[in-house]
């Protein structure tokens, strides 16, 4: 199947929209890649607010990094990051990193996201682990979340973000949304005594639940363990 490009630039952008609309990152924060059929991506500019893109802005890269048509934005600086996902999930189609609110806190406070409190957060993320930190736009971001890629389709990225991963566009994106609200709860939950967690014969349930009637593509913590 051709990809549909056109397409996906946009929809890159309505994604960067959206992340903008809910304060996911302020000025210039975050990025956007896609793999598309022949080893190509598409990427997010660098120096742009990801709220107010075009698809003429959108850049296409090779593997390494380096563009592969000519254009006057720049790919993100993030892209070291990305491709390094790419290497470690031979099913990962599409990659967001954002800096949502409460997911950001968590991250720079050194919390992961390991309590168990509502159905889809334990269905569709699991718990979401904190990575080292790592100097970004460097091989020390992409060496801190190597570790972790493998059981894992969203990590908080230590003092900085988050990550999240999917066999498609939506569900990367879906995936970062799921995870916000997941640190909004935790966080919020927290002001009140803390949540009321599920003991582990309810997780089971839980992913047993996910396995037979939402079974997609990625990586589950739960799953096998």
């Amino acid at each position: 199947m051709t990809d549909d490009i056109p397409a996906l630039k946009q929809a890159i952008c309505d994604i960067g929209r959206r992340a903008w609309d809910k304060g996911m990152g302020a000025a210039n924060d975050g990025n956007v890649t896609v793999l598309l059929g022949d080893g190509t991506l598409l990427c997010t500019p660098t120096n742009t607010s990801k709220g107010f893109m075009t698809p003429d802005m959108i850049c296409r890269i090779d593997r390494t990094g380096a563009p592969v048509e000519e254009s006057r934005w720049k790919p993100s600086s993030e892209t070291r990051m990305h491709l390094c996902v790419y290497e470690a999930r031979d099913d990962v189609r599409a990659v967001v990193h954002a800096h949502p609110v409460y997911a950001t806190v968590h991250a720079i406070c050194g919390k992961p996201l390991t309590q168990q409190i509502m159905p889809e957060s334990t269905m569709f993320l699991g718990e979401v682990p904190l990575t080292p930190y790592g100097l970004p736009s460097t091989d020390e971001l992409s060496d801190a979340i190597r570790p972790y890629l493998a059981r894992h389709d969203a990590l908080l990225l230590q003092n900085h973000g988050a990550l999240t991963c999917g066999h498609d566009l939506q569900s990367a994106w879906f995936k970062m949304e799921a995870l916000d609200y997941y640190a909004k709860v935790v966080f919020l939950a927290s002001q009140y005594g803390g949540a009321h967690e599920f003991d582990p014969y309810e997780v089971d349930r839980l992913v047993a639940l996910k396995n037979q009637r939402f079974p997609a593509p990625g990586r589950h913590p739960f799953i096998d363990r």
